[in-house]
């Protein structure tokens, strides 16, 4: 399940019920004590069974002691089983909300100055009102079927041994089931065992304080090392048991041999002696400690290295939980750059913009850093601040006025090392201009190494489509750099490029602005790179080919997956997925695979050269 919405009422700095919208990727930018620690302990109270708040979790500004948190999921699991080994489903049990989405509240009594407890869990949802039709889940077979006979219901059709099968014959009998969105209680002992099966399906919740320490003895990170190890010793456990017997025996015979040697010289002392030999656990045998090349531990590293190691730990950890789980797994990670070099954030960027790609899986993130944030879609962007009542409100990175609060808070200045600002549309594109930059200059052109010169601080790329330009836009203007844009034409002449006022509205500011004659950057990548490891790839180098759909059904069908490509074309989300993943692919790992001779094949033009000597001028290359 995917959480995709939060709301929170009376814990901590929300007083009022706050709503939160999540996606695969959240970003939270606000100061310091704006609540964004909170939204996380919140998600984690919801998901752990045993946790309940702090005293001093309910909100202060407020007498009520009840605190409220809701979670909703989507991407619901098709078939659950609530009732024994029997399958049904959420919808066919009106567990869902309007919006098909499955809403549970929890509902926490808090006294003062004392630990809160849980008295309520509910699912929001469409269910039925009707008088005699509003209680079906909190019965038992031998109810249902008194229910059913009271009013008339034939069951001679029905398996009268599956509670799910008598609800639905029973909500089947009548068209005025009266369907409302109300509470439906499932903590009482009647319904109890609906929310013990749901709760089954929550996603693990793995959270990265920002002031946690970094040591490799540190609980946390030691878990998945331990877990390695008793894995390891399961698979060799009759092997070492039998070694263990043998030397406890020839152990215990010395011993009963040294105290019968010590009865020929004192009776009364080999009396009192019981020979007995203690066995240890394996596993508390072995400890694991990571170290460098040079024998350093991880305790001893600097910092960031430190910080980055746990991280990973941490993910380990995570991850194997929900494997076995078989549920999805939520990161939340509070000021991933803290002590991280700028090389390191960005790194740590991708791997975030990439886990979040993959299925069942969420990040949210927490940042003080501009970079950071610069290089996220606007779309995963979310600023807390404060309303005149000093109540925490959550802003969408959407708005064009939220943009500006997100800016103005992270403090983007201008930075005298910069020499020139790339925008272009995506990430995918950073990856594609910078590989095929160094490869041309590593092949002796005049061109820069865009990557190189975006460590050194020299260039600032500004992803922009779909993605946070909206920050930096309006700071740009006053810095007094050159500012260049790459833009994807999309559509074939004659019709207008598909971001053809963008581009006319930086011109006019005084931008220089390359439209592509091509459809997107990915046409550049000439087919025999890609027919080289795909043979069976139908691209032919056309302008306007969608070469990342047609890589797409070229990877999936050289695998052995046995869904024909048209029916992964009529799945949407699977065929976006797979487009997604093919455009990250020939971005990386096949536009590193050109040399300046295809390149002179597949642009003609000469276009993709003479973007590079301009920027390159501007940076003094």
């Amino acid at each position: 399940m995917r959480l995709v919405r939060l709301k929170i009422t009376n814990f901590r700095c929300f007083k009022k019920e706050t709503v939160v919208d999540l996606d695969n990727l959240t970003v939270f930018v606000g100061k310091n004590d704006s609540g964004k620690s909170s939204i996380f302990d919140a998600i984690d109270l919801f998901v752990d069974e045993k946790g309940v708040p702090d005293a001093d979790d309910c909100c202060v500004y407020t007498q009520d002691g009840t605190v409220r948190i809701t979670c909703v999921f989507d991407s619901l699991p098709e078939r659950i089983v609530l009732d024994e080994q029997y399958f049904t489903s959420l919808s066919r049990e009106f567990l869902l909300n309007r919006e098909g989405h499955l809403e549970i509240t929890k509902v926490y009594n808090c006294p003062p100055k004392s630990k809160g407890k849980l008295t309520g869990v509910y699912a929001r949802a469409l269910h039925p009102t009707a008088e005699n039709y509003n209680d079906l889940l909190t019965l038992t077979i031998i109810k249902l079927k008194q229910r059913a006979t009271s009013l008339g219901v034939d069951l001679s059709n029905v398996n009268q041994t599956i509670s799910t099968d008598l609800r639905r014959a029973i909500w089947e009998h009548t068209s005025e089931l009266n369907l409302q969105e109300i509470d439906v209680e499932l903590k009482s002992a009647d319904s109890k065992q609906v929310w013990d099966q749901l709760k089954k399906h929550l996603p693990i919740v793995a959270i990265f304080k920002s002031d946690r320490p970094s040591t490799d003895q540190d609980a946390e990170a030691q878990d998945p090392m331990k877990a390695a190890i008793k894995e390891a010793i399961k698979t060799q456990e009759d092997t070492l048991n039998n070694i263990a017997q043998r030397v406890k025996e020839e152990v215990q015979d010395i011993a009963n041999l040294t105290v019968q040697k010590i009865g020929e010289m004192s009776p009364e002392l080999a009396s009192q002696l019981h020979p007995r030999v203690v066995t240890k656990k394996w596993d508390t045998l072995f400890s694991v400690s990571l170290t460098g090349d040079e024998d350093i531990p991880i305790n001893k590293r600097g910092s960031g290295t430190r910080r980055l190691i746990l991280l990973n730990f941490f993910r380990a950890k995570a991850e194997k939980e929900a494997e076995e789980k078989n549920t999805g797994v939520i990161y939340a990670i509070e000021e991933p750059e803290t002590s991280q070099h700028p090389n390191h954030q960005k790194l740590l960027i991708r791997a975030f913009q990439e886990l979040s790609e993959q299925p069942n899986c969420q990040i949210f993130i927490t940042t003080h850093t501009p970079m950071l944030a610069g290089r996220m879609s606007k779309a995963t962007l979310r600023f807390l601040s404060r309303d005149e009542g000093n109540n925490p409100i959550i802003l969408d990175g959407n708005d064009e006025e939220t943009l500006g609060k997100i800016r103005d808070s992270l403090g983007v200045l201008p930075d005298h090392g910069i020499k020139v600002f790339l925008g272009v549309e995506g990430r995918n594109d950073i990856d594609f201009l910078c590989t095929i930059s160094k490869m041309l200059h590593n092949a002796g052109e005049n061109v820069p190494d865009l990557q190189t010169k975006e460590e050194k601080g020299e260039l600032v790329f500004i992803p922009l489509g779909g993605s946070s330009m909206d920050l930096w836009i309006s700071r740009l203007e006053g810095l007094e750099r050159p500012e260049f844009y790459i833009i994807d034409r999309d559509n074939p002449p004659p019709e207008s490029p598909r971001h053809g006022e963008v581009a006319t509205a930086l011109e006019e500011r005084g931008c220089k602005v390359w439209i592509t004659e091509k459809k997107e950057l990915e046409n550049y990548i000439h087919p025999e790179v890609i027919k080289s490891v795909y043979s069976n790839f139908k691209g032919v180098g056309d302008n306007f080919e969608n070469v990342p759909l047609l890589f797409a059904q070229a990877v999936h069908e050289s695998s052995e997956s046995g869904t024909p490509w048209e029916k992964i074309v009529e799945d949407k989300e699977k065929l976006g997925k797979k487009t997604s993943l093919g455009k990250r692919r020939l971005n990386t790992e096949f536009v590193g695979r050109m040399t300046p001779e295809l390149l002179n094949e597949i642009d003609r033009s000469n276009e993709i050269r003479s973007w590079l000597s301009e920027i390159g001028l501007a940076l003094g290359v």
